[in-house]
């Protein structure tokens, strides 16, 4: 699974440099089935209960699940958060990010900022012995002073041979920490928070699997695989090492 999440660690990270206005999605898409075959690996979103892309771009007031296209060209003063995954040997490896198109306003790449410490204030969270409501409530402790909203509905999952497995991680943790599962080595866990800048409504469009903000507001998304182990969590899907 380390050399499935190096994949997609590579591949987001020649996409992020990739980003730019006027390049279209469909454009990022294809760079990055380019990148994840060229690595002798598969992508794990291709084809996954119909989706036509090797990658999730959403853009703006999308959360997740964007579907690339050739037609939806970046703009100046975007963000689009790139969801990604690979498939080794039959083992998955997925990651996120977001990635300001251009100059950004501030509050967009506050937005974003907030939105990855929170991913790492989870990450920290997944030792052995822990509580799975441990992450979600790691994430809240950094969101919430800031006012913006997270998704209550979708989820981080387990990882392994299939790209979703049990349990559910949810980024929040309404009864508080120390519930839910016990933690323990060889777990593997994708940690993905998704905060808004307003509102946390949101709804899915008639294409079956965009998710946009009721509000129209802006949104971030942050994710890592991270695997429990007895030193500690390691990130698999990080390029530095990922330990700690």
């Amino acid at each position: 699974m380390r050399d499935a999440g190096l994949i997609v660690a590579r591949t987001l990270e020649l996409l992020a440099a990739a980003v730019r206005p006027g390049i279209s999605t469909g454009r990022l898409d294809a760079l990055a089935e380019e990148s994840i075959r060229g690595q002798d690996a598969v992508p794990s979103f291709l084809g996954y209960h119909g989706f036509t892309g090797s990658i999730c771009a959403s853009v703006g007031a999308e959360v997740v699940h964007g579907i690339p296209r050739a037609d939806r060209v970046l703009h100046e003063g975007e963000l689009i958060s790139i969801d990604c995954g690979a498939i080794l040997g039959g083992w998955h490896g997925d990651a996120a990010i977001t990635v300001p198109v251009g100059d950004c306003d501030p509050a967009l790449l506050t937005l974003s900022e907030v939105t990855e410490q929170a991913l790492w204030a989870g990450l920290r969270a997944v030792v052995d012995g822990g509580r799975l409501s441990d992450i979600g409530a790691a994430v809240e402790a950094v969101v919430r002073p800031h006012g913006y909203g997270l998704l209550d509905d979708y989820t981080g999952h387990g990882i392994g041979t299939s790209m979703h497995e049990p349990p559910a991680v949810p980024n929040t943790a309404p009864q508080g920490p120390g519930r839910g599962m016990e933690l323990e080595p060889g777990i593997v866990l994708a940690v993905e928070p998704m905060v808004t800048l307003g509102d946390p409504a949101v709804t899915e469009l008639d294409d079956g699997w965009t998710v946009v903000t009721l509000d129209g507001r802006p949104a971030a998304h942050w994710e890592h695989t991270v695997a429990v182990t007895p030193d500690g969590p390691w990130v698999l899907t990080a390029l530095d090492g990922g330990r700690g």
